[in-house]
């Protein structure tokens, strides 16, 4: 298995790669002119993208960012979702192509109860064409994953996972769709880093291959050897390595990067030297629609929207809302349970901190008794949010949204300096300049300390304060800390913290802990309470894709 971070730096220094600004063009990308010098006798052909589904059926509130205020509206929604491919089928008939760009089976109650299965049927009667693997498909073993994938009855390519020998691949790397003489290439790329990113165990048995000079070839034979006339990237590796792998002579070859992983909005593709990247958000709230432009058989033009899937303006299909209601039934009772409410919208997207993941760590926190109790920098979940001033209803849907793992909760002791230590390493993997040491995913969350750091310093030297019940954090001094059971870890080690002292495995999960603490204190009200400030990026900070004019909306 190759390690992702060193062939990728590695290719890179060895291609000479050259970081442009995302608003520099290389020659082959000035040949596709703007829509106006389009001739009638062009020929278009529609590529709409999903991206990180994660299990979510139905509509549910979505969060945005309009004018300096956070506003929710509602989106989403597979049935919805199934218009919009229908309509733009018709407009376009026989010249639309479908990708979804992974993270399918994962993330919902719904998701989790039946392993992925729920998606089944649904999947296979969107009308997808080609579909790859995320990050997340490994969350039920990689049986389960062949066998949902499978199911889907639907082209799935991926390039770079193997079977545990590493020679044989799970998947094909590419498929080429070809419409009336244009042939349109899809190669298919997931995260390399699946295997640290996720709960160990998730992945075993699946040999992973980073962005080598393998990729570089493949992408030239496919240009030259296979003839295509058209090369889209489809990965599964976040926007900042997206927008880095368009600069790179890895895409010299390439003409689109259809991205996803990290949930960003991207309204207008970003251009890099060689490739344009898209990214259609997460949780089936957005499609994204791409179209090419040929005359003679040569792309001379493109246009790019990011369709917001609003149920007012693209009615549930009914064939398909029926479908996901009975593929939901044997879990709807159970999920749809109210275990509390909140009088404050809760909500995740914000980088640094969340009252989502504000409410989770104080629970935890709660219940365990520990000083500290930390989580993951989750990317997803649906907000809920209270209307007219009545509390919102919390449901065990919406607690497997927020937390989409359920394992046991595990205590340790930590010293102040391994606490420092690992929280600067997560903080360069969230706020790292240079996109390949990117990991993903946003801050770590806690509660129990509060932090002052400087996002834009190099690593190792952001932390500026820590302290925990009001002293400052001392080095050498011990710490309780809880946080959640990652299957494959060593017994020692607490959300990638190593070397934990006096470490037990609780008896109970994190959602167990979360409902009995909602169960005491509901109604609550969680909200940003400064435990983690960056004046840099101050409160209300969405992601940023650095040397991009890239803004979440």
């Amino acid at each position: 298995m190759r390690n992702f971070k060193t062939t990728f730096l590695t290719t890179f220094s060895f291609l000479g790669l050259l970081v442009l600004s995302v608003s520099c063009k290389s020659e082959k990308t000035n040949t596709v002119t703007e829509n106006k010098d389009i001739t009638k006798d062009t020929m278009s052909i529609t590529i709409l993208q999903t991206a990180d589904i994660h299990g979510q059926l139905d509509a549910h509130p979505e969060l945005f960012w309009e004018n300096g205020d956070i506003v929710f509206k509602e989106r989403g929604g597979m049935a919805h979702i199934k218009t919009i491919f229908d309509r733009e089928r018709e407009k376009n008939p026989n010249r639309t192509i479908i990708v979804d760009g992974g993270d399918l089976i994962q993330g919902s109650g719904y998701a989790a109860l039946s392993e992925g299965r729920v998606m089944s049927n649904i999947v296979k009667n969107m009308g997808y064409d080609v579909i790859i693997p995320g990050n997340w498909e490994v969350v039920y073993g990689k049986d389960i994953m062949m066998e949902v994938m499978q199911d889907f009855d639907t082209e799935i390519i991926v390039q770079n996972m193997y079977h545990e020998d590493g020679k044989e691949p799970l998947f094909p790397a590419y498929t080429i769709k070809e419409i009336e003489g244009v042939r349109l290439a899809f190669i298919g790329i997931n995260d390399p880093d699946v295997p640290v990113r996720q709960n160990p165990i998730f992945s075993k048995g699946i040999a992973f291959s980073g962005l080598d000079n393998s990729v570089k070839q493949l992408v030239d034979d496919i240009k030259f050897k296979e003839k295509a006339d058209v090369i889209f990237l489809v990965t599964h590796i976040g926007i900042f390595k997206q927008v880095e792998l368009a600069n790179s002579p890895i895409a010299e070859h390439a003409d689109y990067i259809l991205g996803n992983d990290t949930h960003e909005r991207v309204r207008e593709m970003i251009q890099g030297k060689y490739a344009k990247v898209t990214e259609p958000g997460a949780f089936g709230s957005f499609v994204g629609k791409l179209t090419l432009h040929f005359v003679d058989g040569k792309l001379v033009g493109d246009d790019y929207q990011l369709i917001d899937v609003d149920p007012e303006v693209y009615p549930a299909d009914k064939a398909m809302q029926a479908l996901v209601d009975k593929e939901k039934a044997p879990y709807q009772e159970h999920l749809e349970t109210v275990i509390g409410y909140t009088e404050a919208p809760i909500y995740r997207y914000l980088t640094v901190e969340n009252p989502m993941d504000n409410l989770f760590t104080d629970a935890a926190r709660w219940k365990t008794g520990a000083d500290i109790s930390i989580s993951n920098g989750f990317r997803f979940g649906n907000p809920i949010v209270p209307e007219n001033g009545t509390p919102a209803p919390i449901t065990r849907a919406n607690l497997w949204n927020l937390l989409p793992v359920n394992e046991n909760v595990k205590t340790g002791k930590a010293t102040g300096k391994q606490i420092k230590d690992w929280l600067e390493k997560e903080m360069h993997n969230a706020f790292a300049q240079n996109p390949t040491e990117r990991f993903g995913g946003w801050l770590v969350r806690f509660s129990g300390m509060e932090v002052d750091f400087k996002s834009q310093n190099d690593r190792g030297e952001r932390i500026a304060n820590i302290t925990v019940k009001g002293e400052e954090m001392q080095d050498d001094k011990y710490y309780t800390i809880s946080a959640c059971v990652r299957p494959g870890d060593p017994i020692d080690n607490l959300c990638r913290m190593s070397d934990v002292k006096d470490v037990k495995e609780m008896d109970y999960t994190i959602h167990e802990a979360v409902e009995e603490y909602l169960k005491k204190h509901s109604p609550v009200s969680p909200k940003l309470d400064g435990r983690a400030y960056c004046d840099y990026l101050g409160t209300y900070s969405f992601s940023t894709v650095p040397g991009t004019n890239y803004e979440f909306q």
